[in-house]
């Protein structure tokens, strides 16, 4: 069963609770929106999703259909279980933060993904003293044979999709990148809404 389908507006974050064996659904509605994604264990925050241990347990840089995201104990945490996009999910790059922004003389105060992880965690009584890495759904991120990365807007159309299968009882944390100065949210630079489902298994 399918609960109602939600709204991610633009720039801003949600965290979601899953227990085992639901799933989350989250669409890319415009196709150029890239959506930082986290997940913490129920029981413990401290048990988080390690991206270094994701790329470790799936030989992989990029997380396709079919691959676990991974504690930083060494646990799956979510699984990959639909991706109608190319894929090409980013894990390379950082969640943005303030830093980041002042980094890039946006000129003043901007929402980052950073932020939006503790706001939707904070709204749960949930804190962390630190910002894990994301797994960052639909950006494209090419890299060289050299080493070198560029930040390119996604190859995902409007209305492709990824489902992530919770392993443990999980907090999924979402964030729709508020990233407006790279191409990273497409060539016209503008953060967009996503949609997101809860699907029991």
């Amino acid at each position: 069963m399918e609960c109602p389908g939600q709204i991610l507006p633009a720039a801003r974050g949600v965290a979601v609770m899953l227990r085992r064996g639901q799933a989350i659904r989250i669409e890319n509605i415009f196709g150029s929106q890239v959506v930082d994604a986290w997940a913490l264990s129920a029981e413990d925050p401290l048990e988080y999703a390690s991206i270094e241990h994701t790329r470790s347990w799936n030989s992989s840089i990029f997380v396709e259909k079919g691959m676990a995201l991974i504690s930083i104990r060494r646990r799956p945490m979510l699984t990959m279980v639909a991706d109608s996009s190319p894929g090409r999910h980013d894990t390379q790059l950082c969640p943005c933060s303030a830093e980041l922004y002042q980094q890039l003389n946006c000129g003043g105060p901007h929402r980052s993904c950073t932020d939006n992880f503790h706001e939707a965690l904070g709204r749960l009584g949930v804190t962390l003293p630190f910002t894990p890495a994301s797994l960052n759904l639909f950006m494209n991120v090419p890299i060289a044979e050299d080493g070198g990365v560029t930040r390119v807007p996604p190859v995902s159309k409007a209305g492709d999709s990824v489902t992530l299968r919770a392993e443990m009882d999980v907090t999924v944390v979402l964030s729709a990148c508020p990233q407006d100065i790279t191409p990273i949210n497409g060539a016209d630079h503008t953060p967009r809404d996503i949609g997101f489902a809860v699907l029991d298994g």
